[in-house]
């Protein structure tokens, strides 16, 4: 988040060289967008979508190369705005208690970030007229929660004495961005409406949202900051984790039910029980030994999780369709 009273700069640090520029920029992205972890889960997401829609409607070969770029490049975008969302609206929490965060030490402005929001709605307007003029509903309904995410549907207060109803509503968000991703197949290939198959698919990506939220606000004790609301703080480390390996199962019951509609239910649940299996033991080893096993362990095998989930569901089928192996 964002601190207050930063220093003021000398006069002659107020036009950076561009080399500055670039270096603060990137080490904004480092420390608050990390392209490196995110961009293999996005890919295996965004295909998914198309894929999976491209799937379900019946259609064989290999979804469209436009298609997929406007899903993920969209895609990315959506979650850039959310993290931009979250700068403005955590400011005064970061100035208090988490100063060394890119914005409240000054590296980056809140007005600059204002920019870089205007530019994410412009390009992905851009890419909605460059693929199908009838993507733009969608795209306005999606903007629109994101905003009312943004404004914490204008009761803070409220929801953040309420952790769960929180992260319930604010979860809403994942299965609209895979409906828009996935309309970069369907709605280009004619169709008025999605196949009924991708409502479970909404479902996963939910509970997905879900197992992310959870898994990076897990902490072994000695991580706990002051002033950071934390779900292994708010519900004690064996609740949390827990709460966490819930969504986990019910992801999976459900990609099951979403793999049946594509013909690839016992495929899905070949890749998914393993994983499963490893989280769990994971999670069992986070409490027993909490002292010495960092947060950072449940956060990586939600990434991870997350990625078989959307490779089970997109990548996976579509390769086997395209060699000829999935009947």
């Amino acid at each position: 988040m964002v601190q207050l009273g930063t220093a003021v700069q000398p006069e002659r640090d107020a036009h950076p060289p561009d080399r500055v520029l670039e270096n603060r920029w990137w080490t904004y992205q480092k420390e608050r967008f990390p392209l490196a972890a995110l961009t293999p889960a996005l890919a295996a997401f965004s295909f998914a979508a198309v894929g999976y829609s491209m799937l379900a409607r019946g259609s064989a070969g290999w979804p469209g190369w436009r298609q997929t770029a406007v899903a993920f490049v969209s895609s990315l975008l959506f979650l850039l705005q959310l993290r931009l969302a979250d700068e403005f609206k955590d400011f005064e929490d970061d100035s208090r208690y988490r100063s060394y965060r890119p914005v409240p030490r000054g590296l980056i402005k809140l007005r600059e970030l204002a920019f870089v929001w205007a530019g994410c709605v412009g390009l992905q307007l851009l890419l909605a007229l460059w693929l199908s003029w009838r993507l733009l509903p969608l795209l306005g309904i999606t903007w629109a929660y994101l905003l009312l995410m943004s404004k914490e549907f204008f009761v803070p207060n409220w929801l953040k004495r309420r952790a769960l109803v929180y992260m319930l509503t604010h979860m809403v968000i994942m299965p609209f961005i895979f409906l828009y991703a996935s309309a970069c197949d369907w709605i280009p290939a004619g169709k008025a409406r999605p196949s009924q198959g991708l409502i479970w698919m909404l479902v996963v990506n939910y509970f997905n949202g879900m197992v992310l939220e959870i898994g990076r606000k897990i902490r072994a004790p000695r991580e706990e900051e002051r002033g950071v609301e934390t779900y292994s703080s708010l519900w004690g480390r064996r609740n949390a984790v827990l709460a966490w390996l819930a969504a986990m199962t019910i992801t999976a019951v459900v990609a099951y039910v979403a793999g049946r509609d594509i013909h690839f239910g016992r495929g899905t649940a070949s890749l998914l029980l393993p994983a499963l299996l490893t989280s769990t033991v994971v999670g069992v080893v986070f409490l027993a030994r909490g002292k010495v096993c960092p947060g950072k362990w449940i956060d990586t095998v939600s990434g991870l999780w997350t990625l078989a989930t959307y490779l089970s569901l997109g990548a996976v089928p579509v390769l086997l369709r395209w060699y000829g192996g999935q009947k």
